[in-house]
């Protein structure tokens, strides 16, 4: 069974990321080419202002088709209010728990208000995987 971990040692240490100023149509790129469900959105300092996900770049088109107008900037979209983090020495237990609970699949790691990592629910259980070998 899973014991409780140090996050920092299973979160991605190089998440993708994007800047809030890149065109939807890049940032679906970005999440494109790396297999992923959503990507980190930071400023110049490396400072996480929001997270886009598949959905929000699904419907940032859609919106913009139905109301035929360009797609706009990754700002437009993203989630940026009450962004929930987790600290590279949190419990990985507890993270996954709270994850659960709010039923999100991916949460930024921020260290001294930067990014340094994420985990997700494939991190998760790579996690379990190794404990039960």
């Amino acid at each position: 069974m899973l014991q409780s971990v140090n996050l920092r040692d299973y979160m991605l240490k190089h998440p993708v990321r994007v800047r809030a100023d890149a065109n939807i149509l890049d940032a679906m790129q970005v999440i494109i080419d790396n297999k992923v469900s959503g990507i980190c959105v930071v400023d110049d300092a490396d400072n996480l202002v929001g997270i886009l996900s598949e959905l929000d770049c699904l419907r940032a088109v859609l919106s913009a088709t139905y109301n035929k107008t360009g797609i706009g900037e990754v700002r437009e979209h993203m989630a940026s209010d009450n962004l929930v983090v987790a600290h590279p020495d949190e419990d990985i237990i507890d993270v996954a728990q709270d994850m659960l609970t709010k039923n999100k699949r991916r949460r930024p790691v921020v260290e001294n208000g930067k990014l340094i990592g994420q985990i997700t629910c494939r991190q998760l259980l790579s996690a379990v995987k190794k404990f039960r070998q």
